[in-house]
Parts: structure tokens; C-alpha cells; sequence
């Protein structure tokens, strides 16, 4: 008999997990507020009621070479989890994103009789297919948030996929549904408003800022340009302080809609934030840059050939032109933004690829939070291997 009441846990490894996370949790509370959720969360989880058994600034890591260092923390942290599931007589887990962690902590909880609900799919389509099996075996419901993902895992095995609107649709449905593009005109003889989104990591700034930075100052020789950044709250403020002068304007990451709003273009560091910028429809030059020990790491192990930023994977086709690694250099940033600038036809095309993005990130209409917190109420009432 359990004593202490319903329970669920939830899991969320990185910052993006959390916003995951957010999108539904206060409706899935007030759904089930009798259910006391614990887990791994940051500080914005832990304000809306989470029991934090780790902050997930504990967890964060990057890269092979990152993991392999972490990997005692791990297992403590692991077993830890396992060990309150089973004194809080927990049913129901949440696991979001975090596939390397999640997938092998979703094996020992069904293995526990708990219900495992997979918020956000790994992207098994991109690399180690052989997870599909596992997903298969453990995971409850799966949710994905990637136009072709559902019937990918159905064709495959996974018995329970349904597809959810994207976070950042329901992040920022109001301002969406209220969004009128900005037009940039070459002939206004106006400054090109840049943006620069450097990352929301430590390495991502200290490796991409810098040639961020010797590209608008190429631009500037030929465009008129005004230069605004997105800074991250966790990354520290010296990487951006010997660059500040070059910034007319400094926006923090709540902000980050209000400046898309005033860009005309972007440049970006790889991540969930071009998909925000395919969604409020500003052009977009892509730049992926990692340390040349992860790089041969991903080289030899990862087979994988398509695009890595997620407003191409989700359009299924080249809307921001992507560089990796070498590839980042001024002179090839400058080149994207220059042929938009002075290809005018070009550019209106890319503004109308782009307005489709919000149709792309719609799920098929199921109610998360209530759908979660009958699966909760469900599992206390009868056998949790009885749920389907």
C-alpha cells in the first residue's frame, strides 16, 4: 500500500528538456494535484513545484570526451533515482529528451513495473537506429515533436507514438498566431539589422563568437549594418565582454522574440533556437563548431548525412545554409548574407519557404497534460502493466 500518495518522476537533463517540460507541466499539475512530482529539473521546474533530487546543472555535460568524464556521477545518480522510485512507490516516469541517460534509466523502471511515458523521441533516425528496439520494449507512449518522426517509430516497432505540438509552437503560439514578417528592402538604403544567437554554452560562445564577429566586421565594409546579440544567462559574461563594443544592442534570453522581431538576418549557433528563427521567418546562416577530439569521435562512430539544424529537418529541406566546422569562416558567412542582400527574388522566396514552418511543428490535437495525469491516476488504480 503506498503511504506516501501518488507520485512521478520526472526527468529533464538539459536546459532544453526543462522548457520541454514547462510547455505542459502547470496544465498536467492542475490536472493532478495530487500527485507530488520529484526528479531532475533546473530552477524553473523546481519554482512550479518539482522535488529536485539533482539540479539539472549537475547533469550537464557536452560531447563524448564531457560524458566519458562523468560517467561515475551517472550510475550514483542513477541508482539514487531507482532507490526513490521505489521508496516513493512511484508509477509513472516522465523522461525527456536526454536519450543517452534516459533510455538506460527507462529499462530499469519498467523493469520496476513503472510506467514510462518518452516526452520528445531520440533521434534514432539520425544515428543508433538499434534504440527503436528498446523504445519498443520499455517506453509506454512515445511523443514526438518532428514532422515524419510518428510513422518513422510506428514502421519500426514502437506500439504508441503520438505526435505533439513542437514546444516552441506552444511557447510561443500567441505570438505566432499575431506575427507579421518584417521585409527587408535593399533599395530603403536602411542598415541590415544582424543578429547574432552565439549559443547557450560555455564552448559554443567561446568557439563561434569570435568568427561571428571578424564576419560583420567583413560585412560592414561593403553593408550597412546594425548589430544586436542574444547572451545567454548561462554562459559567462567575459566571453562577451571583450566584443561588447561592437553590439548596438544586447538583448537576455527572455527577450529573444522581441529581438527576431527587429532582425533581418541571423547567425546562429546550431540548436533549437533556428527553429525559433525559421518559425518568426528571419533568414538565417547556420554554424555548427565543436573541439577536433569530438569531432573524430562523432566522425568514427556517427554515419549520419543530413542536416543538423532543426528549421532544415523540419522543413525536410535546405531553408538556412548549414556550415560545420571548417566551414565556419567569415568569408563564407559573409557570402550567404551578401547573396540574399543583393538577390532580392532569392530572398523573398526563402520568406515564403519559411511562413510554412508553423503549419510543420502542429501535432494531431491530444491533450498532454490531461492525457499524462490519466495515465497517472490509471496506474494507482490498477496494475501498471494493465495501461494501454
Amino acid at each position: 500500500m503506498n503511504l506516501i500518495g501518488k507520485s512521478c518522476l520526472i526527468i529533464t537533463g538539459e536546459k532544453s528538456g526543462e522548457e520541454h517540460a514547462l510547455s505542459f507541466f502547470k496544465e498536467l499539475k492542475f490536472n493532478s494535484p495530487d500527485t507530488k512530482f520529484f526528479g531532475v529539473g533546473g530552477s524553473d521546474l523546481q519554482a512550479q513545484g518539482v522535488e529536485l533530487l539533482y539540479n539539472l546543472k549537475d547533469f550537464s555535460s557536452w560531447g563524448y570526451s564531457g560524458v566519458l568524464f562523468k560517467i561515475p556521477f551517472y550510475i550514483k545518480a542513477m541508482n539514487r533515482i531507482l532507490d526513490e522510485v521505489e521508496k516513493r512507490n512511484c508509477k509513472v516516469a516522465i523522461l525527456i529528451d536526454y536519450q543517452s541517460f534516459n533510455l538506460k534509466l527507462a529499462g530499469k523502471l519498467k523493469a520496476r513495473g513503472v510506467e514510462v511515458l518518452y516526452y520528445v523521441a531520440p533521434q534514432a533516425w539520425a544515428w543508433k537506429e538499434y534504440r527503436v528496439k528498446k523504445l519498443s520494449e520499455y517506453v509506454n507512449t512515445l511523443f514526438t515533436i518532428i514532422p515524419f518522426e510518428k510513422k518513422w517509430f510506428l514502421d519500426r516497432g514502437v506500439k504508441k507514438v503520438i505526435s505533439i505540438d513542437h514546444p516552441l509552437w506552444t511557447t510561443y503560439e500567441k505570438e505566432l498566431r499575431n506575427f507579421s514578417s518584417n521585409i527587408f528592402a535593399t533599395e530603403s538604403k536602411k542598415a541590415l539589422r544582424l543578429l547574432l544567437l552565439p549559443g547557450s554554452r560555455h564552448f559554443e560562445v567561446a568557439l563561434l563568437l569570435p568568427e561571428f564577429i571578424e564576419s560583420l566586421k567583413l560585412l560592414a565594409k561593403e553593408i550597412p549594418i546594425v548589430v544586436s546579440i542574444v547572451k545567454s544567462s548561462s554562459v559567462s559574461e567575459d566571453l562577451y565582454a571583450p566584443f561588447n563594443q561592437y553590439f548596438d544592442k544586447i538583448y537576455c534570453n527572455e527577450e529573444l522574440i522581441s529581438a527576431l522581431s527587429e532582425a533581418d538576418f541571423a547567425l546562429a549557433s546550431s540548436g533549437t533556437v533556428t527553429l525559433t528563427c525559421a518559425l518568426f521567418e528571419v533568414p538565417t546562416v547556420v554554424c555548427y563548431k565543436t573541439t577536433l577530439l569530438n569531432q573524430f569521435i562523432f566522425e568514427a562512430i556517427v554515419r549520419y548525412k543530413w542536416f543538423i539544424s532543426l528549421g532544415n529537418i523540419v522543413q525536410n529541406r535546405l531553408v538556412f545554409p548549414e556550415l560545420l566546422q571548417d566551414e565556419v569562416s567569415s568569408y563564407n558567412i559573409v557570402s550567404h548574407f551578401k547573396f540574399w542582400y543583393y538577390n532580392n527574388r532569392d530572398y523573398r522566396e526563402l520568406k515564403e519557404q519559411l511562413k510554412q514552418t508553423k503549419n510543420l511543428v502542429r501535432g494531431e490535437g491530444v491533450d498532454i497534460p490531461q492525457y499524462i495525469a490519466n495515465v497517472i491516476n490509471y496506474s494507482y488504480a490498477k496494475k501498471p502493466d494493465s495501461f494501454s
